[in-house]
């Protein structure tokens, strides 16, 4: 069988909750793979009030396909205010500020059911998330799809070199805010920072061309020995 947009491969799925220092329930979903996990992707979707939620394409897509083909654990979440197929996080959305206690949450639940070796998969106003306040010992590295790089200021970039952890931007040629060139320039502040120029893609990532260079690079990242990922299964 062909992988698809809409396969669904098999995983162990469950609905969790999150609890936020400032007293919000967070609503997500945890995939795990059959075997133990060899790593953790931590999902912080696109803008909110643009429509994105933990079910956004790229990420739901993740959740479907890579605790089976990459043994990755796959958590996403609804930040505060933000609703999906799987419900609605309590509060309201805040900017990207007191967002800070959604990934503060998200990562405590890992570290709590000893998710191993977690990794940040930001797209679009996720990627600012994870750069302003994913700075936390636990977290391996992060993969940033579609940076803009407008909330996230250079001193959260100087920040992220000094705090050492692999950094990998995953850039489109014809991005609505961030193009390649651009990127390199702005990246250039963070000596680990890999800036990946992803030919034809946009913002958005629409196509399953492109959503297939994105797991893979993920995976090229996050457990490399996985690669290559099956078309077919």
């Amino acid at each position: 069988m062909e992988i698809r947009a809409s396969t669904v491969l098999p995983a162990k799925r469950e609905n969790i909750e999150l609890q936020t220092g400032d007293g919000l329930t967070l609503v997500g979903e945890l995939a795990l793979p059959h075997n133990d996990p060899v790593a953790t992707l931590v999902c912080l979707h696109p803008l909110p009030t643009h429509g994105g939620m933990m079910d956004s394409h790229v990420m739901r897509k993740a959740s479907y396909r890579l605790p089976a083909l990459a043994d990755l654990a796959v958590l996403r979440f609804n930040t505060r205010g933000t609703t999906s197929e799987r419900g609605t996080s309590d509060g309201v959305f805040e900017d990207g500020v007191g967002e800070r206690l959604d990934v503060a949450a998200a990562l405590e639940y890992a570290e709590f059911h000893d998710l191993p070796h977690p990794w940040l998969l930001g797209w679009s106003f996720g990627t600012e998330l994870a750069l302003r306040w994913g700075r936390d010992p636990l977290v391996e590295g992060a993969i940033l799809l579609s940076p803009p790089l407008k909330r996230a200021t250079d001193e959260d970039l100087d920040a992220w070199a000094a705090f050492g952890r692999p950094l990998t931007a995953l850039v489109p040629e014809f991005d609505d805010y961030l193009r390649p060139d651009e990127a390199v320039k702005r990246f250039a502040r963070v000596p680990q920072a890999e800036v990946v120029g992803v030919e034809g893609a946009k913002h958005l990532w629409v196509g399953e061309p492109y959503v297939r260079i994105v797991l893979t690079e993920i995976v090229k990242r996050v457990n490399p020995e996985a690669l290559p990922l099956p078309t077919e299964v």
